[in-house]
């Protein structure tokens, strides 16, 4: 997909959009948000947090994050997927660049393009990504 000057006033419009989910979330050490695009239509959107039915509370007494919390592209992936939506071919937008647990997710989605916003300390995700073939692209400076 060409980089062009409409392209990139969207992802800044997407990526926004995703930061104001990511306020949504519970958790006090980081709160990420993503969103899931196709075809200018948003197809799904998550944040991090606990899994259904479990108190919403991240991180243990020492402010580790509990193993339980799913990240936010987990959760905007398992939603389109309980839905009538395919994330084939569709873009991710995500606050902070993806782990490599949900890196694997997001090719087996079929997700084809990821947006993010901060660079996460571990980059081995976003390697993995590109190695498979996928668009990546971080939007550089850019605070939400």
């Amino acid at each position: 997909m060409a980089n062009s000057k409409k392209q990139i006033k969207y992802d800044r419009a997407y990526i926004n959009m995703a930061f104001e989910w990511a306020k949504l979330s519970h958790c006090k050490r980081k709160q990420v948000g993503a969103l899931i695009v196709k075809g200018r239509m948003i197809i799904s959107d998550g944040f991090n947090g606990a899994p259904t039915g479990f108190e919403n509370c991240c991180e243990s007494e020492t402010g580790e994050t509990k193993w339980m919390v799913l990240h936010a592209e987990a959760n905007a992936i398992l939603k389109v997927a309980a839905s009538t939506q395919s994330s084939d071919g569709a873009t991710l937008y995500v606050t902070l660049s993806p782990c490599r647990d949900c890196s694997k997710l997001i090719l087996q989605a079929g997700i084809k393009r990821v947006v993010f916003a901060k660079a996460y300390k571990d980059l081995s995700g976003v390697h993995f990504l590109e190695a498979a073939g996928i668009e990546v692209l971080h939007i550089d400076g850019y605070e939400g």
